[in-house]
């Protein structure tokens, strides 16, 4: 086999894996806290944590491939994600579960800010989109099968083996990736900015400790605390990458409404719907008594849809300008989650469905043209931090909303029940969903993007711009 097929099917294998630990977790966490016997501020580490990792280290990840050699970097990241897949299936504490978390987060950043320059430098003229094409494709099925394979897998075997699963793979791509791929680096590589690496991570993490924190109230030291020292850190942050001469996020970029409009749309499809699953994922199981595997399957109706209008929105987008695109995806999202609310305590699974389905084909109609904007506004030299930056916004939303929408609905939940406190953080979903529908139609502008329409940049990144961005 050629090497570029080599590259492709290293590359897909070790970014299936990563996308599959952000969905397949989910169905899980009731198992977990069992076992653990670990209150929802545990659980929510197990997600935030890898989150955190992915969004702290995707851009550095980016900067050290380039530098010291992708493949090499790939080798390193998917064997540093895998070893922390295996000490997951080990874990014996809510705290040792989320430390491995956040290993499999540092592994998996390497990886994904690696993946697509890989397969860049292998793959050349329409071979390119092709490998392209396979890569998103895998992908926006990872996303779909993560909530069944890790119910099935919980069901039959045991949660721990929802990593375990990961270790055969990880060894075959690192072998695959160490013989079989050739190696390259960024013909502009600089190094990475190690002081703001270190501000942004500091202060992102302070920042979802002390929202899990404010679970135990808000003038609780820990939690005010936390929030200072993030407020701090973020702003230090912000004042080093102004001064910096090779910054991690560059300040430029922001000069264009367009490149904004991007990130606050990063941040609420992630801030909204993908934090919400893990929610409904404890509400099947928890409060109507489902099986992992069996709500896994109902999870399905809400990521297949994704898939399904994600797949779609790739070829509509060239006729359609991506502004309206994505606001009104933003719009169905915010619909979808609407017509969840007003569970009742006697309320069948079946009162989510129409919800899932519409909220699943509006985030599947944000993910294409969101990557598109995100890579569209700026000179192709400057796409691969563009996209990074995108991904991480995505991250944060993740991050921040598991935590934020945690402390609320453990609040609400205390004080009037389980399904209060799961109506009120769907509406608070909806309500980010549509914020985010006007602002991303307030802020994108066709006149922003770089050399084509921003309609053929949709189409062009297509569904695999979208699963690189899809969580």
């Amino acid at each position: 086999m050629a090497q570029k097929w080599w590259t492709l099917t290293a590359v897909v294998a070790g970014v299936f894996m990563l996308v599959l630990d952000i969905t397949i977790v989910n169905v899980a966490l009731p198992a977990i806290g069992r076992d653990f016997h670990a209150p929802l501020s545990g659980l929510q580490w197990v997600i935030d944590a890898y989150a955190l990792a992915l969004a702290a280290g995707l851009l550095t990840g980016g900067s050290l491939a380039d530098l010291w050699g992708r493949r090499r970097l790939y080798a390193v990241g998917t064997a540093v994600f895998t070893a922390g897949s295996l000490l997951c299936g080990l874990a014996t504490g809510p705290l040792f579960l989320s430390l491995a978390r956040a290993g499999q987060g540092i592994g998996g950043a390497v990886v994904w800010a690696t993946s697509l320059a890989l397969l860049s430098d292998a793959f050349q003229g329409r071979e390119r989109g092709l490998a392209f094409g396979v890569y998103g494709g895998v992908l926006g099925i990872a996303v779909a099968l993560g909530p069944v394979l890790g119910g099935a897998l919980t069901s039959g075997l045991g949660w721990r083996w929802i990593f375990w699963v990961n270790g055969p793979i990880g060894i075959a791509v690192v072998v695959t990736t160490l013989t079989r791929l050739r190696e390259s680096r960024g013909p502009a590589a600089v190094r990475p900015d190690w002081l703001g690496f270190a501000a942004f991570s500091g202060g992102l993490a302070l920042l979802i400790h002390g929202l899990i924190s404010a679970g135990d109230g808000w003038s609780h030291p820990q939690t005010y605390g936390s929030l200072i020292g993030a407020g701090v850190l973020l702003a230090g942050f912000l004042a080093l990458e102004l001064t910096q001469r090779h910054p991690m996020l560059d300040p430029g970029l922001f000069r264009k409404p367009t490149f904004i409009g991007g990130l606050v749309a990063a941040v609420g499809l992630n801030g909204s719907l993908y934090t919400l699953i893990t929610y409904l994922a404890l509400y099947l199981q928890q409060h109507l008594g489902f099986s992992p595997a069996q709500t896994g399957t109902r999870l399905l109706t809400l990521t297949g849809a994704m898939f399904v209008s994600s797949t779609l929105a790739g070829r509509l987008s060239s006729a359609v300008p991506v502004r309206l695109t994505i606001s009104a995806g933003f719009v169905l999202t915010g619909a979808g989650l609407a017509l969840m609310t007003g569970v009742t305590d006697t309320s069948p699974w079946t009162h989510l469905l129409p919800g899932m389905v519409v909220a699943g084909l509006g985030s599947g109609m944000v993910t294409v043209p969101l990557a598109a904007t995100a890579v569209g506004v700026v000179a192709p030299a400057q796409a691969g931090t563009a996209s990074g930056i995108n991904a991480t916004a995505r991250q944060v939303g993740l991050a921040t909303g598991i935590a934020a929408l945690g402390t609320v609905f453990t609040a609400r939940s205390a004080s009037s029940g389980f399904t209060d406190g799961l109506n009120e953080i769907l509406w608070i979903g909806a309500a980010v969903a549509l914020v985010s529908a006007v602002l991303s139609a307030a802020l994108i502008r066709g006149k922003d993007f770089v050399g084509q329409p921003p309609g053929a940049a949709a189409a062009d990144a297509g569904t695999a711009a979208a699963a690189t961005g899809a969580h």
